[in-house]
């Protein structure tokens, strides 16, 4: 049983983050993480720098981004105009991130849940025509922080539509890290039905992000989210915390047996050098426990 990860550290995790880290070091966690053999690295985020002042400059980090081969970097968009900034640039892999719920996705996107529905199945036709690999995940799909419970139909109905219109590869974001492991084997096998990738992207706010991570893992999910240390939050979600930290989840992989490729010692030194740039200790705890067996 494989599975990707895809670290989204130097986006997801830095965008929550009090001080702004200047584009070239942002860079420089993403090569570093490249380095680890991770498979896929989110790197940027071409959103309004006024909205998410910690992602400014998107560009300039897509710029200092080194290629390396097996590793597929990525950048998020909101909207339209944000695909076609990321379209200028060399990167070939976008995710575009909306919320199932009225409220939230209003707060976070000023827009309706069919509006932003429109928008992806827009996306999807385009990134056809662009030659880009698209992800398109659902936010709040777990729960959301206005609203309260989410009914599970309704974000499986959401994703049927979008792979009705080609989507390739769809993810279900935990984004307030309320679910536990039955939603996500529940939404990943449901999912799986309409022949497409699922990923799933498990904020660790109440202790339950690798409990979902095995159970998405188990309904067979392709890639698993997961930030470097653990670090991370939205901006529009209050009280949520950090993704799954990537050393954690790897650690827990590979002591499942379960084939990642990536360089677990290496990604804990990644840790300790994101632990230096921003001068406290991280959420993850294998970086701090280590390796075992060394």
């Amino acid at each position: 049983m494989d599975v990707a990860i895809c670290d989204v550290g130097a986006r997801d995790g830095l965008q929550n983050e009090d001080r702004a880290l200047p584009p070239e070091r942002r860079a420089e966690l993403a090569n570093r993480l490249a380095e680890t053999g991770l498979p896929r690295v989110e790197a940027a985020s071409f959103v309004q720098s006024s909205r998410v002042p910690q992602m400014a400059g998107a560009e300039e980090v897509v710029a200092l981004l080194e290629p390396r081969s097996g590793v597929d970097f990525s950048g998020l968009t909101l909207n339209e105009k944000g695909y076609r900034r990321l379209l200028a640039t060399p990167l070939r892999e976008a995710h575009f991130s909306f919320g199932c719920t009225e409220e939230f996705n209003r707060r976070n996107q000023n827009a309706s849940v069919e509006e932003s529905i429109e928008v992806a199945e827009a996306l999807i036709r385009l990134s056809h025509d662009d030659g880009v690999i698209l992800t398109v995940t659902i936010g709040v799909a777990f729960g959301c922080p206005f609203e309260g419970p989410v009914d599970p139909q309704k974000v499986v109905a959401i994703a049927e539509r979008l792979a009705a219109a080609g989507g390739e590869e769809i993810c279900f974001a935990d984004t307030i890290g309320v679910g536990v492991p039955s939603q996500a084997r529940h939404l990943v096998g449901e999912a799986k039905r309409f022949g497409i990738r699922v990923g799933a992207h498990l904020h660790d706010t109440r202790n339950t992000g690798l409990a979902n991570a095995l159970a998405a893992l188990e309904a067979g999910v392709s890639v698993l989210d997961a930030s470097v240390g653990g670090i991370g939050g939205c901006p529009f979600a209050p009280r949520s915390t950090g993704n799954i930290a990537t050393e954690d989840l790897v650690y827990l992989l590979d002591r499942e047996g379960v084939e990642t490729g990536v360089d677990l010692d290496a990604l804990i030194r990644v840790t300790v050098w994101l632990e230096g740039v921003l001068e406290k200790a991280l959420p993850g705890r294998v970086y701090r426990a280590g390796n075992w067996p060394g």
